[in-house]
């Protein structure tokens, strides 16, 4: 009995630090800005005149704040799709190898604990350099090409350089959901499959992608999320174009511009749009329990 108490006088003592950041840099800032959505705050975090809901009016009346909604759904068409089965692919991959397993999966792993802002800027002034110096360029000079502008040229180019650099980054972490969720399929499905003439894409499609539903769900729903976060990528690889132009401007970036990065400060509107980002998430997560919980049903 003594033992039993000793334990529960120790889950304060791990759960502690952990609850109180949750509450100091998550639920008070979300707190805060909504309150400062209802007031007009300009270069202060002191809320001065309340206005309602004059802030999510004049955020929603934005055409630039609807472009960058736009910027988002592109970004999603092209990352969410990408990373599904570039991480399916790899897990399909590693799961079946009978040695170097475990190498493998720390190799494609690694990238996952690299900063964004880092990886950012290495596609910025490593590959995608708008100069001589840069890698593809260099590689295009190579075999007879002239250097392209990768970031700021007119040919929608800048998306290679912003999804490659996302798929690097996550491919690996989503790769580790699938090969968990492999490992638990038993292999008595595959052999009773096998011995009804099931083979190659007939067997992925029939087991194994049905055996993933759930996992799947998750991976999509956690990809649109991520996407709609997406802010380093495009503001530091796009930074160099002085102004951002309206492909640069996913919805983080807006607003940051709209809060830090314009002479007004506009934190009142800025909290309005944290609070509309904040619901859209929201709705994915309920969205995403609604898929996982008809798939157990």
């Amino acid at each position: 009995m003594n033992l039993i108490r000793r334990r529960e006088l120790w889950f304060p003592v791990f759960v502690g630090p952990f609850a109180l950041g949750l509450l100091v840099f998550v639920y008070i800032p979300i707190l805060w800005s909504a309150w400062l959505s209802l007031h007009e705050a300009h270069q202060t975090l002191t809320p001065t005149r309340f206005v309602g809901f004059d802030n999510y009016a004049q955020l929603l009346g934005d055409p630039l704040f609807r472009d960058s909604l736009l910027v988002f759904a592109a970004f999603a068409v092209f990352i969410v799709p990408l990373t599904y089965v570039c991480s399916l692919g790899l897990a399909l991959l590693l799961n079946g190898l009978r040695w170097g397993q475990a190498f493998f999966r720390s190799a494609f792993f690694l990238p996952t604990a690299v900063s964004y802002v880092v990886a950012a800027l290495v596609w910025r002034f490593g590959f995608f350099s708008g100069t001589r110096s840069g890698l593809l360029n260099s590689l295009i000079r190579a075999f007879g090409g002239e250097s392209v502008n990768w970031l700021g040229g007119g040919d929608n180019l800048y998306w290679i350089a912003l999804v490659t650099v996302r798929l690097w980054l996550q491919t690996g972490f989503y790769m580790i959901l699938f090969i968990a969720a492999l490992q638990r399929i038993p292999p008595e499905t595959y052999e009773a499959a096998a011995l009804d003439g099931a083979h190659g894409w007939r067997m992925l499609r029939h087991i194994t992608l049905p055996q993933l539903r759930s996992t799947s769900a998750a991976v999509i729903m956690l990809l649109l999320i991520g996407a709609f976060q997406a802010f380093d990528e495009f503001y530091n690889m796009l930074s160099s174009l002085g102004s951002y132009p309206p492909y640069g401007r996913p919805p983080l970036v807006h607003l940051y511009l709209i809060a830090l990065g314009n002479k007004q400060q506009d934190l009142g509107v800025g909290g309005a749009g944290t609070m509309i980002l904040a619901s859209i998430i929201v709705v994915f997560g309920l969205l995403q329990n609604w898929v996982l919980g008809r798939q157990r049903g």
